[in-house]
């Protein structure tokens, strides 16, 4: 992560400069200054390039004087409409031009409400998020080189405080697209089970449950899926206890197969190597344990994370074999590819049997066909609960995490009878983002509950603002804003 220090100190003698500044109103004193020090080269820039400060409109300026090597002009748009979004955006968006050009850069956010500076260290951090742990010989000038970050503001002691907390969730978000970029060889279920062990040392608890305490639970549905694979299923539970009470806790449920072949039902060889991401359910379940923790939220939480490879052997699970559910239910499997579904059956089960918890919510990149209806603008969002769904919604839409909420009336139920178990696990191609919900809703024993579908937001086709191409880290930010919204005492 970006090396963040908040200043209220005036313009710097040179260096690498951006300028967060409103479309209307006088311009900030810290781009008076730098206009003055430069003999007026950012206003004739101004004035020749036609630039009006829109929201994320950028304008670099190449040896402007004074001391600087560039300075980059960053448009907030209308001061009435400068809001989290705008403000991440426009960070996101300087960071992004500065990044291979210097390793420590200013950005003056003397434009920015006091309230929002913090969100110029997070948008920022975001966007400067690189998974290279693999690279060795990048070349020089494609280098990414920024890894300090200084921000001018009058509000230097309220954002850093605001920082402390805020900086927990960014943590969060850089270890959720950690783990959804690593090569499947090296994120086995028993390694990211390891990783999650890591939290500790942030307070939560974690319990890991392997196969032979799985099996003495009755987790059928989960070890049918793994049976196929040499590496072994681990189930891991974290809990968060910040409420300082008995109160029942929240419930976050994570589907994560760490590589979809999709059994013996198998996917088309190409872009098979993306299902190295059929995790990021999971992985964004240890990313908000690690936000709610790191910013010591005052709430309990349970997170749970189901962690299998789905794969082909002479023991893997086959279309028409019959698995019981730690519920008791028994499911037909039709197709092996539909495995996700098998792997939450058994684990939210349990969360609700053991935990009782107040709601429960679980995150899986559970379908194509979520694809197919929404792209990869918007989550699916399933709920059997109206209040649920609507908080979530107004999470989504106050992050940029955004979700849309899908029908699951009990008509999509017929399509999953089977003939000679109480269920089957697909309902065929029509409605099949809905069928799968519908499949999952057996298990959660009428506690308020939401499905969200990820598929099609967990992996950043291009890069935006704040998200480099690759893992976007999608749910933490949402849930840790639902969570702060509504349920911390």
């Amino acid at each position: 992560m970006l090396q963040i220090q908040f200043s209220a100190a005036d313009l710097p003698a040179g260096g690498v400069l951006a300028l967060l500044t409103p479309e209307d109103g006088p311009r900030p004193p810290l781009f008076a200054a730098a206009d003055a020090a430069t003999g007026g080269a950012l206003s004739r820039a101004v004035a020749a390039a036609a630039f009006g400060f829109g929201s994320g409109r950028t304008c670099m300026i190449l040896a402007p004087g004074g001391g600087f090597d560039r300075i980059l002009l960053v448009g907030l748009g209308k001061s009435a409409e400068i809001g989290v979004r705008t403000v991440e955006a426009a960070a996101g968006a300087a960071v992004t031009a500065l990044g291979k050009l210097a390793e420590a850069a200013t950005i003056a956010a003397d434009g920015v409400p006091g309230a929002l500076v913090a969100h110029v260290a997070h948008g920022g951090t975001l966007a400067a998020y690189r998974f290279d742990h693999y690279q060795t010989r990048t070349p020089e000038d494609a280098r990414w080189r920024l890894d300090r970050l200084d921000i001018l503001t009058p509000a230097a002691a309220h954002a850093a405080a605001a920082w402390t907390g805020l900086s927990a969730v960014t943590r969060g978000v850089c270890l959720t697209r950690d783990l959804v970029s690593e090569p499947a060889n090296a994120l086995r279920p028993p390694e990211f089970a390891q990783r999650i062990e890591a939290l500790r040392e942030l307070g939560v608890e974690v319990e890991v449950l392997d196969g032979a305490a799985m099996a003495e639970l009755g987790f059928g549905a989960l070890l049918g899926v793994a049976q196929g694979s040499d590496a072994p299923p681990r189930t891991v539970l974290m809990r968060w206890n910040g409420a300082g009470t008995d109160e029942a806790p929240l419930a976050f449920i994570g589907k994560g197969v760490t590589f979809d072949s999709g059994g013996i039902s198998i996917k088309p060889a190409g872009g098979m190597e993306e299902m190295k991401t059929d995790m990021a359910g999971a992985a964004a379940v240890v990313g908000l344990m690690a936000a709610l923790a790191g910013r010591k939220a005052r709430v309990n939480v349970v997170g749970a994370v189901g962690l299998v490879e789905n794969m082909l052997a002479g023991n893997a699970q086959r279309p028409g074999d019959v698995v019981r559910t730690c519920s008791g239910q028994t499911i037909e499997v039709i197709n092996t590819d539909a495995e996700g579904r098998l792997v939450l059956a058994d684990v939210l089960w349990y969360v609700q049997d053991r935990f009782r918890p107040r709601l429960m919510v679980d995150l899986a990149t559970l379908t194509g066909a979520i694809v197919v209806g929404l792209g990869h603008e918007y989550a699916g969002l399933f709920a059997n609960d109206d209040a649920l769904a609507q908080r979530l919604s107004a999470a989504g839409e106050e992050t940029g995490e955004r979700l849309w909420r899908m029908p699951l009336a009990d008509a999509y139920r017929e399509a999953l009878r089977s003939d000679i178990a109480d269920l089957k696990n697909v309902g065929g191609r029509p409605a099949g983002a809905i069928t799968a919900a519908k499949f999952l809703e057996y298990f959660v024993n009428q506690v308020p509950w939401a499905h969200l579908d990820i598929a099609g937001t967990a992996w950043a086709k291009k890069a935006a603002p704040c998200t480099p191409k690759g893992a976007s880290g999608f749910g933490v930010r949402l849930l840790d804003q639902f969570v702060r919204e509504h349920y911390e005492g």
